[in-house]
């Protein structure tokens, strides 16, 4: 049976648990393969003794994005490739999907040095281009405009290339829809509530995934999902995605996020979907 890595990183104050990792590699254990727990920056890791090396919860990557996708390129039989990871791991894909044509919340990117153009009539969202967990992320007002330049100020200093996009209200109703992919096929879906709060401070720790709940996708948001994974450079490679929708002011669904990167698979919601991760991985460590 063959040998996989299931890869995290260092615990840390800003990092969560992963709760489905030791589910899954029990339940890789007991279908018979031969699995450990790795960091993704542990330099006595020998990553060619693997059949699969599987980037579960490195979850500190976005601090420290050019030494993660350096580490990536050098792993074999990484899922998903280095190649996707390295397009995923900045947010400026958003501006790939929308030119293939997918619907996305539109974005506009701010790099170190350059002058915000912040809107004047409706509320936004600046976060970083390479960010996790809502680190860095905050909403704000028009007139709140003197707080958000000290937030891309805050931003462009530590080298971080900022995003603002139009605050979408109907999250604070509908919330977010999760789409997770394994092996090509939809495994299940999730619906998150609103995670940023007016007024919240861009550097204060924020809820990931607040209100988690199951949700059954309607053909609508599967469609969308299913064009913006399509428009992924190295699609036939990915092993697995996970598709973050919204409902824009026209009510249909924009995709917020596509992470193909380290996406939480939220089985500890979904346990039936276990079986069919193990399956996949264990046919992807076999090839």
């Amino acid at each position: 049976m063959p040998r996989t890595a299931l890869v995290t990183c260092r615990p840390g104050p800003q990092v969560g648990v992963d709760r489905d990792l030791p589910v899954l590699a029990d339940a890789l254990r007991a279908a018979g393969a031969e699995v450990s727990v790795e960091v993704w920056d542990d330099p006595g890791v020998d990553w060619a003794a693997f059949d699969l090396v599987l980037i579960r919860s490195t979850w500190d990557y976005s601090w420290r994005a050019a030494e993660f996708v350096a580490w990536a390129q050098r792993v074999p039989r990484l899922a998903n490739p280095a190649a996707v990871v390295r397009w995923n791991a900045d947010k400026r894909y958003l501006g790939d999907l929308a030119a293939a044509g997918v619907p996305v919340v539109p974005t506009r990117y701010v790099a170190p040095g350059e002058t915000p153009d912040l809107p004047a009539d409706h509320e936004y969202v600046i976060k970083p281009a390479a960010g996790a967990g809502a680190r860095y992320a905050a909403r704000y007002t028009p007139g709140e405009h003197a707080t958000a330049v000290r937030h891309l100020e805050r931003m462009h200093a530590e080298g971080l290339t900022a995003m603002v996009q139009p605050y979408v209200r109907a999250v604070d109703s509908s919330g977010e829809r999760a789409l997770l992919y394994f092996g090509g096929e939809l495994l299940h879906a999730s619906r998150k509530g609103a995670v940023l709060a007016p007024g919240t401070a861009f550097d204060e720790r924020k809820v990931s995934h607040p209100g988690l709940e199951p949700w059954q996708p309607t053909l609508e948001e599967a469609a969308a999902a299913r064009r913006a994974l399509a428009a992924v450079p190295g699609a036939d490679q990915v092993l697995y995605a996970r598709v973050d929708l919204v409902t824009g002011e026209d009510g249909s669904s924009r995709v917020m996020e596509l992470e193909l990167v380290e996406p939480n698979l939220f089985l500890w919601l979904h346990p039936e979907s276990v079986p069919r991760v193990v399956e996949a991985v264990l046919k992807a460590a076999g090839r």
